[in-house]
């Protein structure tokens, strides 16, 4: 078969041609080049204008791109081409007392169909063109596509050669028959080889299209391949909110903005995140709602506030500590506030009791573990004792275990107690002053160095003695922790309000953050005084602004303490609002169990992503010992000496977080050894064999030797995403590793030296990795370029699917308006179409196999109570026993049938039935569900799948994902209601009643946007018409949080904790990049440099990650890449506006044109994301190669607490905990370049 190296093009003789014989049978005139047409008389000069605004039909349909607003679009098509879009206004109304949702849109949104037929539109498919002569050649020797690619990728000159060719252009188009061979050959071979754990998927925000993400994932696990997380990976997930909440973003819709009567926005610029909802947030002001921004620059959102707060980037804790400090001053201790007294004993775990313990070093007494009732010789024999807290009960003036906390959740004879029915209880909020007690000095730990160096306070509490053990209670902690003093109470404090040298007073945070000491305190009072009077109803917009920090954890833990202290968690108009919006899969458990294959083989393979991008392009190479950089002075040594990497090795041999691959060998051959040895009667169970090989050594994890070519990524596949030119932080890194092509790492050395105990160290590390990088798009984007396989993918008008947010509370779909152009395919058909093939050649080659998965102790079940007291019991190279399922991975052998994938994929399977299926440690019976779809859908008459109701179609799979849910299906939410009833003994099944019948189809949902229904899939409700608030079931009905407690925490008693000096909330500055990793310090760095934070923000002539490259952000974005200097910045580099600069580091460059704005305060630079080489991008004069994306300079900061897995709310779910992709404590140099530049 010769290869083609001619594109199809739009333009040329034939299309002259016909143009020219269109005018022959016209009668206007025009000008020769045939772009202007003239027209004389009557109205016919305007039919041009009349005809492009006239239609044929309307479709409704939405947006799947990563961004908040979730919004429904008509789209106008004429002569089977699509014209033009508009807002959809048929939203269910909110209300006669507030505003509506509708319009919802923005800009994108209102040019979106300018990409259907654009010049960045993949038409077809395409492929490396030295991967395809050397296959083909291949092929036609050898008769087998397996083995022609194995060939190929195993021959070191000729991987070498196509992967050195990745990102350089020479794509060839080539049949969809022959690019899914060569995609199916590389799957095959893998998983053969190497296994199947070796496939790694990626694809974003299941919510902006769950069809599209469902079907992918599906398809992943089916092989038993990898699927890596997203939110964690983008940064947006704060893992504070697990920490705190036992909960991932649960956050109102933006329709309680409005019954919010004090907000805030902080590091959350609204108009430009959430675009769709700004309206809210400029309506509320009308209401008398006062608005307070904080914000280092003068973004979008300060011109709406009444008060704006600039604190300086990466400093805003110290802010938020000081206004705790005067919170709880003044409404705690110098008067009681009955709301916020109640609000705290009932609702958060500031009455629990701690153990003070003397440090090992010699620092005096330190805050150690709650006191569980395993610790009180009346409770001790209580099932899951250790998982029990106590309180002191004012009544019998003695200890006592309150029902609610995790000890009472997985146990039979805790059943109708998991509930925070206080009962006879009176409970104790402070031993000050109390019988019995006694005052003790505790050393605390304190980073007010703006280095990061950790110093010690030592400050006194209340304590007494329980049972033989020194305790003191959460509130009296807090209050040394924040520096408010009382009587008779030992330590250093502060003077007053003024007091700038004790931390956390107003003026203390001033001289970090900069903002006013009068303000920080004027802010307080306003909170606090509102939220009194209101009972709660002062609210938090969070943002990114913060989140993308290195400790960002600490930072939100601060803020929400202040939302905690007021009571107004769990609050309509009240609590934390979130700036990512579509993160909340309303279908949740039918999105869920479909897109896991949870109804054909259980457990799924789900990674976090920024530990698995981490590691696979060694970008811990250069990390030196981060796990070091997090500890306090009164560590306990638990992270000492512990390289990052050292920490995921433990994180994953524990039991805590996924990793894969996940042994030295092919898991379908470690399946097989196990039972080989379990058949020889050596061992009772494949587990026991694996444990006990681990134990011996004789074998390993894969990520004791990550770079060893057996433990490498060999085939991936990108789809709905642009993993290289939009959230690949360490952008070089992945070229030069991951790929193996052309980067602009510059390494500087630093840490090179300092190398992990656990994880092999080679001197050369490997360049190229993978086997083959497929991705699926509709747009020429930056991995489409750098990828062997492209793959034409339809559009969001041209498919079905369905979409939701946290925003609004409906459903609504995606309609194709349009056929997929050219050869476009949706992702339904493409992942159909590829499981097919795969099928064919997994004949003979696969066929049937025994899997040996393992994954970690996860959040909501039983794996939570896994590692009582939050330790670390580390089997490793010590005398405990490696056992699966406490502190080794939960193991299990499953059986795949390669021959069967399309068929398992586009069926619903038996183990929905048999098993049912689970959220939130919720079971539910969906057999009523399956017959249903049957009788909608057909059976599979034959086959592997034979008598299995079809989801063969991307409408019936949007159907099942709706039938599955208690949101959309009233069925299940009365019975999901019912499970929880009889857990927690309280009255619950209400908030559904009358709803068993009432279902939400996949029609309906194509017709208006759908409201859904309340469900213990969240913690809201929506019942009555009610808008969403988080949280407001475990405030109204008493349902705990799913936290060790039950209660909303502000301690947290993980070793690891402790050593980083966390257990509670504190205030940590940005990263030192000159002692971390080598960066020069901030401020002039001589020869006409300046040294800048580097802050990837959402852009300013944009919504979220909106593509770059069409002539509306082009000439917006003055034709290419833009970085943006404060004045100041500028003025010392002779850069004036519009000026070619570049901003190095070790990790990369970027280059681009000077915005010098007087909005930027001085020390940093906004470079907004997600911008791509792809247009007006010149080589750059550090590297002499093109200059980079917005990543290039930015790498992965992986902070080892977020590593924490196997206790209580510190568990394992996916997109629920894990480490967070941080890129602002990035500094980068930026120099004013040569003004003639060369591409």
């Amino acid at each position: 078969m010769p290869m083609s190296t001619e594109s199809a093009r739009l333009d040329g003789p034939a299309s002259d041609a016909l143009l020219k014989v269109g005018k022959f049978f016209t009668k206007w005139d025009g000008t020769e080049d045939g772009r202007a047409v003239f027209r004389e008389g009557d109205r016919a000069g305007d039919v041009f204008y009349r005809q492009r605004w006239s239609y044929d039909k309307v479709v409704r349909s939405t947006h799947g791109v990563n961004c908040t607003g979730s919004c429904s679009w008509k789209v106008y098509v004429k002569d089977g081409l699509i014209t033009w879009e508009s807002q959809q206004t048929d939203y269910p109304s909110p209300g006669p007392d507030r505003p509506d949702y509708e319009p919802r849109g923005c800009p994108r949104g209102a040019s979106f169909s300018w990409y259907t037929y654009s010049p960045t539109r993949v038409r077809y498919p395409y492929a490396r063109g030295v991967l395809i002569e050397m296959y083909r050649e291949a092929k036609a020797r050898l008769g087998d596509p397996v083995e022609a690619f194995r060939e190929v990728a195993n021959d070191p000159v000729k991987r070498r050669r196509y992967q050195q060719a990745r990102g350089k252009g020479g794509l060839v188009r080539i049949s969809w028959e022959e690019a899914l061979e060569i995609a199916a050959a590389s799957y095959v071979n893998t998983i053969k080889h190497y296994g199947p754990d070796r496939c790694v998927s990626f694809s974003p925000i299941p919510a902006m299209s769950m069809v599209s993400h469902a079907i992918g994932t599906r398809f992943t696990h089916l092989l038993g391949g990898a699927m890596t997380s997203f939110y964690d990976w983008y940064a947006d997930l704060p893992v504070a909110s697990p920490q705190v909440f036992g909960d991932q973003t649960d956050v109102c819709e933006s329709g309680d903005w409005w019954d919010a009567t004090y907000l805030m926005m902080w590091g959350s610029n609204v108009p430009i995140t959430r675009t769709p909802d700004a309206h809210w947030m400029a309506e509320v002001r009308y209401r008398g709602t006062k608005v307070v921004v904080v914000s280092p620059d003068y973004a979008d959102n300060v011109k709406f506030a009444d008060e704006w707060l600039p604190a300086q980037p990466g400093t805003d804790a110290a802010l938020a500590m000081a206004m705790g400090h005067v919170i709880l001053k003044e409404n705690f201790v110098d008067r009681k506030v009955e709301y916020f007294d109640q609000y705290a004993k009932q609702y958060t775990d500031l009455t629990m009791l701690v153990t003070l313990e003397e440090h090992p070093d010699g620092h005096g007494l330190t805050a150690s573990k709650f006191l569980t009732a395993a610790d009180l010789l009346a409770h001790r024999n209580e099932s899951d004792a250790q998982f029990k807290t106590v309180m002191w009960d004012q009544n019998t003036w003695s200890p006592a275990v309150p029902n609610g906390s995790m000890g009472f959740r997985y146990s039979a004879d805790g059943e109708g107690k998991w509930n925070l029915d206080l009962g006879n209880i009176k409970p104790l909020l402070t031993l000050h002053n109390q019988v019995g007690s006694r005052a003790v000095e505790v050393a605390l730990p304190c980073f007010e160095d703006p280095r990061g160096q950790g110093s010690i306070i030592r400050r006194g509490v209340p304590a007494r003695i329980v049972e033989g053990k020194l305790v003191t209670t959460v509130f009296d902690l807090m209050l040394a922790q924040y520096g408010v003093q009382r009587e008779g109470l030992p330590g250093q404090w502060p003077t007053g309000y003024d007091d700038a040298q004790t931390p956390y007073t107003p003026a203390w945070q001033e001289t970090i953050s900069s903002v006013p000491a009068e303000a920080c305190v004027r802010a307080a009072r306003e909170f606090a005084s509102n939220a009194e009077e209101s009972q709660g109803r002062t609210m938090i917009i969070i943002g990114a602004g913060i989140c993308h920090w290195f400790h960002a954890d600490v930072t939100y833990r601060s803020i929400m303490a202040l939302l905690m202290m007021c009571g107004c968690i769990g609050r309509n108009g009240g609590g934390w609002a979130h700036y990512v919006g579509q993160e909340k899969c309303r279908p949740m458990t039918g999105w869920f169990n479909t897109a896991n294959a949870m109804d054909w083989t259980r457990p799924p393979r789900t990674m976090i992503g920024t530990a698995y991008w981490y590691m696979h392009t060694d970008q811990w190479r250069t990390d030196g010992y981060s796990a070091d950089r997090i500890t306090s002075p009164l560590s306990t040594g638990k992270l000492d000496g512990m390289h990052a990497a050292d920490s995921i090795a433990l994180s994953q041999r524990l039991g805590w977080m996924p990793f894969y691959p996940s042994f030295d060998r092919n898991p379908l051959d470690l399946a097989d050894e196990a039972l080989a040895a379990v058949d020889r009667g050596e061992y009772e169970s494949p587990q026991e064999y694996v444990a006990a090989k681990l134990k011996s050594g004789e074998l390993k994890s894969a990520l004791e030797d990550i770079d060893a070519p057996e433990n490498w990524p060999r085939t991936m596949i990108l789809w709905r995403s642009n993993l290289f030119g939009s959230s690949a932080k360490g952008a070089e890194y992945f070229s030069k590793y991951l790929l193996g092509t052309h980067n602009n790492v510059m390494e500087n050395g630093h840490g090179a030296d300092q190398r992990p105990k656990v994880v092999k160290w080679h001197d050369e590390a490997p360049e190229g990795k993978l086997d083959l990088l497929i991705t699926s798009d509709f747009r020429m984007t930056s991995s489409t370029l750098l990828s062997d396989i492209v793959l034409p993918a339809a559009t969001w008008y041209e498919k079905y699917d369905l979409s939701s947010t946290d925003m609004h509370p409906f459903v609504h779909a995606f309609t194709p308006a349009i056929t997929p152009p050219w050869e476009a395919r949706t992702d339904f058909r493409m992942f159909t179409d590829l499981s097919r093939k795969i099928g064919e050649l997994a004949k003979g080659r696969l066929d049937t196999r025994k899997d040996l998965v393992a994954v970690p102790m996860q959040h909501d079940t039983p794996g939570q109570i896994a590692q009582p007291g939050g330790t670390v019991p580390d089997w490793r190279g010590t005398d405990l026993p490696a056992v699966p399922g406490r502190n080794l991975p939960v193991l299990a052998v499953v059986e795949r049938d390669y021959t069967a994938i399309a068929d398992k994929l586009l069926t619903v399977g038996p183990l929905a039935e048999k098993l049912g299926f689970t959220t939130k440690n919720i079971t539910y019976d969906v057999s009523h569900e399956v017959k249903r779809l049957a009788q909608m859908h057909g059976v599979f008459p034959s086959g592997p799948a034979e008598g299995r109701p079809a989801i063969d179609t991307d409408a019936r799979l949007a159907e099942a994902i709706l039938t599955f849910s208690g949101t959309t299906n009233g069925e299940l939410a009365v019975q999901g209601f019912k499970s929880l009833e009889k857990k927690t003994g309280r009255d619950l099944v209400d908030y559904a009643a009358g709803a068993e019948e009432k279902r939400v189809s996949y029609i309906q949902t194509q017709q208006s946007p759908q409201p859904v229904m309340t469900s213990p899939e969240w913690s809201g409700s929506e019942t009555g018409g009610r808008r969403y608030a988080a949280f407001t079931i475990n405030t109204e009905r008493l349902k705990p949080w799913h936290t060790l407690s039950g209660r909303m925490h502000f301690f947290l008693d993980h070793d690891w904790m402790t050593d980083a000096g966390e257990n509670l909330p504190i205030f940590r500055p940005p990263l030192d990049m000159v002692r971390d990793y080598g960066e020069p310090a901030l401020g002039g760095a001589g020869e006409r440099a300046v040294t800048v934070r580097y802050l990837t923000v959402h852009n300013k002539w944009a919504i979220h990650s909106q593509y770059q490259d069409n002539p509306y952000m082009l000439t917006l974005g003055r034709g290419g890449s833009q970085a943006w200097l404060s004045v100041e910045d500028a003025a010392a580099i002779g850069v004036a506006d519009n000026d070619w600069v570049e901003l190095t580091n070790a990790n990369g460059v970027f280059v681009a044109r000077a915005i010098v704005s007087p909005k930027l305060p001085p020390g940093v630079s906004y470079v907004q994301h997600a911008q791509e080489r792809v247009v007006d991008t010149p080589k750059s004069q550090a590297t002499g190669r093109r200059g980079g994306i917005h990543n290039s300079v930015t790498r992965i900061l992986l902070k080892a607490t977020h590593l924490i897995g196997g206790y209580a709310h510190l568990a394992y779910a996916f997109n629920y905990l894990g480490p967070s992709g941080v890129q602002r404590d990035i500094v980068s140099t930026v120099r004013r370049r040569s003004q003639e530049v060369t591409y």
